[in-house]
């Protein structure tokens, strides 16, 4: 662990925990949080002091599950010595990802004594309420913000300049080619669009990534969401990657396509949101209906193919 300066006021809801009989020798355990209220992936503070003989070690917990919080960071402070006594502490940042009452548990700690005898402390458990977010002042849900703008610089726009100039220096070519060779067979040479190829190979990969054989839901999620993000913004030039879901819907929605497919890109990041987020957990079958929807997504929004008329000899 390591140690992050800073100072936090910490609310008065802390408790002293002893072992058996309360003595001035015996080790004590308190919990505090900072604030008992957060909205939902918020980050709240829980610091854990024990006080103990200078003499004694703590034992911290190699690993925490405080579900229904998750533990984003773990910080070892300097110990401090009071009065002939020790008291060590650790600072843990939480967020939960549920709305409600939720509750911090238990959380134990070992002290080991000069005499080698340990003493197991345990601290209460620490009601939390998760509330939402996206409310005004007056209590409504905020409207959805229209796509930011972002300047595109000449450098990010010089491969498809590139691209257009060599298209137009292609049909110039087949043009004079059809007008020199007048009895030559009529082919036709069809121009792919690079965002929905680049969609299909990193979703056939992440089929077989083996994600799924090892229970690896969540990551599956958002790397799937990832995948139509970046098509997004290949294909839209809706910045996907750097917008919430509402933000996308928007951006897409200002590109005027059908109600229907729009629905369906809503359906599709709307679930891989509450994966990523609200510890949904579909099944396996699930996932691959993710998949599927993922591909149908880019089927059904992909460029018509451009169908350039050639003389063949």
């Amino acid at each position: 662990m390591r140690w992050v300066p800073g100072v936090v006021v910490w609310m008065a809801l802390s408790v002293w925990v002893g072992a058996g009989e309360a003595s001035a020798q015996e080790p004590r355990i308190r919990a505090s949080v900072d604030t008992t209220a957060v909205t939902v992936g918020g980050r709240l503070e829980l610091l854990l002091t024990v006080e103990h003989d200078p003499a004694a070690t703590v034992v911290w917990p190699d690993s925490l599950d405080l579900s229904p919080f998750e533990v984003l960071d773990a910080v070892t402070l300097q110990p401090t010595r009071r009065d002939g006594r020790t008291f060590s502490a650790v600072r843990l940042s939480l967020a939960a990802f549920e709305l409600g009452e939720l509750e911090i548990p238990s959380i134990e700690v070992h002290v080991v004594g000069a005499d080698s005898m340990v003493t197991a402390l345990a601290t209460d458990p620490f009601g939390i309420g998760v509330e939402t977010v996206g409310l005004d002042e007056g209590g409504g849900i905020r409207e959805i913000r229209g796509p930011l703008a972002i300047p595109r610089s000449l450098m990010a726009l010089l491969p498809w300049l590139l691209l257009g100039a060599g298209l137009v220096a292609l049909a110039y070519w087949m043009y004079r080619r059809g007008r020199d060779e007048p009895s030559a067979e009529l082919g036709r040479v069809v121009l792919p669009g690079l965002p929905h190829e680049d969609a299909y190979e990193a979703l056939d990969e992440l089929e077989g990534a083996g994600l799924l054989e090892r229970g690896a839901i969540k990551e599956f999620h958002i790397r799937v969401s990832e995948i139509i993000r970046t098509y997004v913004e290949g294909r839209f030039e809706v910045y996907a990657l750097e917008m919430t879901t509402p933000e996308v819907i928007a951006g897409l929605d200002s590109r005027e396509l059908d109600e229907e497919v729009l629905g369906e890109f809503a359906s599709f990041l709307d679930l891989c949101d509450l994966v990523k987020f609200a510890k949904v957990r579909p099944g396996v079958e699930g996932c691959f209906d993710m998949l599927a929807s993922a591909r149908r997504i880019v089927d059904e929004t992909k460029p018509k193919p451009v169908l350039i008329e050639v003389g063949v000899g």
